[in-house]
């Protein structure tokens, strides 16, 4: 039985593509919407593999920000925009991003887990002060003990990497086979927590394929956020009543 549950932050907790979605309009206001998924998703895509490079100082991390977006765009076959456009839609993104919120099914989750006593935690990739303001925008604290917390750049590991997985188990005294980690991305939170024998819920709300030769190794998949809050009323077990 699950007896602690680690979260994701970014398209896991708060709808991610509402924020993306927002700022890709204003800096190419034709955009089809019809092309607005599969952008996101190459956005991710180029954020995960590129930020590696930034914790290695190979990148800074302006670059790789216009990089994500320039690329993303290309992918798709739209014009190329400028330096100075890829750092305008950084901007509005990040403001954007001043004024998330959490999905009511996850609030209701999170309430239900914390009535329970069920120890929750946060791993999250990305910029620590980045990342840092999210956490704080969503009111987590509410939730997850700030010791509780761990974002990549502040630990020098990042997910899939089992190091952050590992160092979770350390600071949250955690039994990874009676864990479960909550996440959106296959190859981060699936693949990474699996890695040190976590319980693996794929969160795929846009429906994402496996990774071509990929096996299917998470232990749960829903593609809804109201499928959230039953779910996890049938696996965890109360610490306290």
């Amino acid at each position: 039985m699950i007896q602690a549950i680690v979260f994701d932050v970014d398209d896991t907790l708060y709808d991610q593509q509402q924020p993306f979605r927002n700022a890709v309009y204003q800096i190419v206001p034709d955009f089809q919407a019809e092309d607005m998924h599969d952008l996101y998703i190459r956005f991710r895509v180029h954020s995960d593999e590129i930020f590696p490079k930034v914790l290695a100082g190979e990148w800074e991390l302006v670059t790789m920000r216009n990089f994500r977006i320039q690329q993303s765009l290309k992918d798709l076959g739209y014009p190329t925009i400028d330096d100075d456009t890829a750092l305008a839609f950084q901007a509005i993104y990040e403001n954007e991003l001043d004024h998330i919120t959490m999905h009511d099914e996850v609030k209701k989750t999170l309430d239900y887990l914390k009535k329970l006593g069920v120890p929750m935690g946060i791993i999250t990739n990305g910029p620590t002060d980045h990342q840092f303001k999210k956490i704080k925008q969503l009111g987590l604290f509410k939730w997850v003990r700030p010791e509780h917390i761990l974002i990549s750049q502040a630990t020098g590991f990042q997910k899939p990497e089992a190091d952050i997985f590992q160092l979770a188990e350390e600071r949250f005294d955690l039994n990874g086979e009676t864990t479960l980690y909550v996440g959106d991305s296959f190859e981060n939170d699936v693949v990474g927590s699996k890695s040190r024998n976590w319980q693996a819920l794929w969160f795929n709300h846009r429906d994402r394929c496996l990774p071509e030769g990929a096996e299917a190794i998470y232990d749960i998949e829903l593609h809804d956020f109201d499928q959230l809050y039953p779910t996890i009323c049938n696996i965890c077990t109360p610490l306290t009543v």
